[in-house]
């Protein structure tokens, strides 16, 4: 990535972390409730990812931990936020809460609580870009623990049999929950598992986004340029629990302190210090400005913002017939 980049990057690394960070804040204040799984730590893999793919064109799905997904694809924070809040200008009308954010006009396709269940998706949107034939990819965030689904190895045969257009990217935290992935898993580095599919795959440190992004550009090349299916394993680590209900009882402090040694948005700053295209001041500023701008505008949007009417309890449980299923009626042109 060029200076420039890395910069604006920057800025929105900074805004992922903060925007968790008061999610935090707000779900302690009982603003928000049901569950809520936050991205702290794990900045560099989304942020790398899409930086070398085209946010806006190319289809993405993920699990449960998704704002920061959705919010990089293009998604307001605003309306994010609003749909943490439960409330109608939420991006899903407030009916989804933490775990189905969706922002179809930019291509984020949602993230889903059910554990694997993104992967045949994920494959059913490259085969429909496929079958359209157009350029782009779909790109499938999905976690490790999830790998030891049935579904994680059904689709990958048929993505490589199929040779869909398809980059799984696996963000490898160590955790399933508060089970350690040597405790639950055989093969621990995942990208491993999916040679017996013939499919090309890499490892990499997921903490910094230069080697994230150079990594995932020859990820991205290789499915667009219609070789199939790609699997992109980066080792990261969540700084917070699985969830709020999460006491992190199950791994040591000093544990969590080494990783934050490789703090993906620090790592980015100081590098960024030491070529002299930064400085400390700027960022402090950059952090009072962010924090400005959470408050002032997201939280106050979502705070003020309405809440689903109670006449409107049953719409959106089934598609509009005649707008959107026309065929059903008879109606269809």
């Amino acid at each position: 990535m060029k200076i420039e980049d890395k910069k604006r990057v920057l800025r929105e690394m900074v805004l992922h972390r903060r925007f968790e960070e008061r999610c935090y804040q707000a779900y302690i204040e009982r603003k928000i409730g049901g569950f809520l799984h936050l991205y702290p730590g794990q900045e560099a893999c989304c942020n790398g990812v899409m930086e070398a793919a085209r946010p806006g064109h190319d289809y993405v799905i993920t699990g449960y931990r998704d704002h920061v997904h959705a919010i990089k694809c293009g998604a307001d924070p605003k309306e994010v936020m609003a749909e943490l809040y439960g409330k109608e200008t939420g991006s899903s009308k407030g009916r989804g809460g933490s775990m189905h954010i969706f922002d179809t006009d930019k291509r984020f396709m949602g993230g889903y609580a059910l554990v694997g269940g993104p992967f045949p998706l994920a494959a059913g949107i490259a085969k429909a870009i496929q079958l359209k034939g157009g350029d782009e990819i779909a790109i499938c965030f999905l976690g490790d623990a999830a790998n030891n689904q049935g579904v994680f190895h059904e689709t990958l045969n048929m993505a490589a049999l199929w040779k869909l257009p398809v980059l799984f990217v696996c963000e490898n935290n160590l955790y399933g929950i508060g089970t350690s992935i040597e405790r639950s898993t055989a093969v621990i580095h995942q990208h491993k598992r999916v040679a017996a599919y013939n499919i090309p795959a890499d490892e990499c440190d997921g903490q910094d986004i230069d080697i994230v992004y150079d990594h995932a550009r020859k990820a991205v090349d290789h499915v667009r340029a219609g070789n199939g299916p790609f699997f992109l394993e980066l080792m990261t680590y969540r700084y917070r629990g699985h969830s709020m209900s999460d006491s992190r009882g199950y791994r040591s402090r000093d544990e969590e302190e080494v990783w934050k040694q490789r703090d993906p948005i620090l790592m980015l700053r100081d590098r960024l210090i030491t070529a002299g295209a930064y400085t400390m001041a700027e960022f402090e500023a950059l952090e009072k400005e962010t924090d400005a701008y959470i408050e002032n505008e997201v939280i106050k949007f979502a705070e003020e913002s309405p809440e689903p009417r109670v006449e409107d309890l049953e719409k959106y449980v089934f598609a509009d017939r005649d707008t959107q299923l026309p065929w059903l009626t008879g109606k269809a042109a």
